[in-house]
């Protein structure tokens, strides 16, 4: 399926493009989300990281409906081969990975565009809406 970014302007100039209304764009972390957390200084056990429940099947099922994959992991570009063999020998369908997430967690992230983001708690399922409290600025 091919995805279509509106572009849209402002004041005649061009402003980054936006997916449409009902395209998510995933952004889903490797290491402790869809397998186990291994460490960047041990990749000799990259490559046998034992697949978390309902990972595969849930983001191919995202993928399927026409949503953007992207995985962001704290792997260095010294891992991205056996990272890519990895999601390769298991089946998953993506679009993208990005190397070099800062480590350590506690992420904030700042964006013009609208950014959602849901912790991983042991079981990929339906996304369901929920109010949460968040920090904007003033």
């Amino acid at each position: 399926m091919e995805i279509k970014l509106q572009e849209l302007e402002e004041n005649g100039h061009k402003i980054s493009p936006i997916l449409p209304e009902n395209v998510k764009n995933f952004l889903i972390d490797i290491d402790g989300t869809i397998c186990d957390d291994i460490p960047n200084e041990e990749p000799e056990r990259m490559g046998d990281a034992a697949l978390y429940p309902d990972a595969l099947e849930k983001i191919n099922q995202w993928y399927d409906e026409g949503h953007i994959i992207t995985f962001f992991t704290s792997r260095t570009e010294a891992h991205r081969e056996i990272t890519i063999y990895w999601l390769d020998k298991h089946g998953f369908k993506y679009h993208g990975l990005l190397m070099g997430k800062p480590r350590g967690g506690n992420y904030h992230w700042i964006d013009n565009h609208i950014v959602r983001a849901t912790r991983y708690t042991g079981r990929f399922t339906n996304l369901v809406e929920q109010i949460s409290s968040i920090q904007v600025f003033e």
